[in-house]
Parts: structure tokens; sequence; C-alpha cells
């Protein structure tokens, strides 16, 4: 697992507003905190376009990502899963997407 790659995960329970079931995931963990702990820190994505907040960001399928759709990257919904969730590598995202996400996440923990 490293850092800008799309996995598939298993979420089996969720409370409120949280995201569950088998779902595409991007890693935003380092691959150097990758390699010391079991646990991984990811954003979901969703297909559901529709479902869309001012700084998500839009991922366009393509042979890279091997997407089924279209998805959006939900940013700010960070989670931690263990590394016995991750089902399988979808694919990687490109550096547009990953720039955007750089953005982000500057924005969100409020960081020059």
């Amino acid at each position: 697992m490293r850092q800008g790659e799309i996995w598939l995960i298993k979420i089996p329970n969720s409370v409120g507003h949280e995201y569950f079931k088998d779902r595409p995931v991007l890693i935003v963990q380092s691959d150097y905190i990758t390699q010391m702990s079991k646990v991984c820190t990811i954003i979901p994505l969703t297909s559901n376009i529709g479902n869309r907040s001012t700084d998500d960001i839009i991922i366009k399928r393509n042979n890279r990502n091997n997407l089924y759709c279209d998805s959006v990257l939900k940013v700010q919904h960070f989670y931690s899963f263990d590394s016995s969730r991750f089902v399988k590598k979808i694919g990687d995202i490109d550096g547009s997407v990953w720039g955007n996400m750089e953005k982000y996440i500057k924005k969100h923990f409020n960081l020059p």
C-alpha cells in the first residue's frame, strides 16, 4: 500500500454519517508511516457525484485509476483503518488529482 493508490476496502459497520460497505478509498498516509504502522489513513470515494461538497474532488474514470465510474473524493472524511480491511489495489491517481488533494490537506489542517 502506497500513498496515492486507490484500494478497495471492507467497512462492515458504521455510525451516523460514516461510510460503510465495500468501497474504493485513496491512501493519503505517507509511505514512511505505512511501513511503520498496521493502520492506514484514507479518504473514501463515492460514485454519487450529486453528493459533492465544495472542496470535494472529482476523479474521472480512466485506465490508471481503474474506477468503475467517475467518482468524488470526499476530502473532509479522513479515516484510519487496519490494513486487514484492505482487499485489493484498484489503481493510482494522477498528479493533478494529488496536487488538488495536497492543497485541500493544507486547508483542512490550516498548514502554511
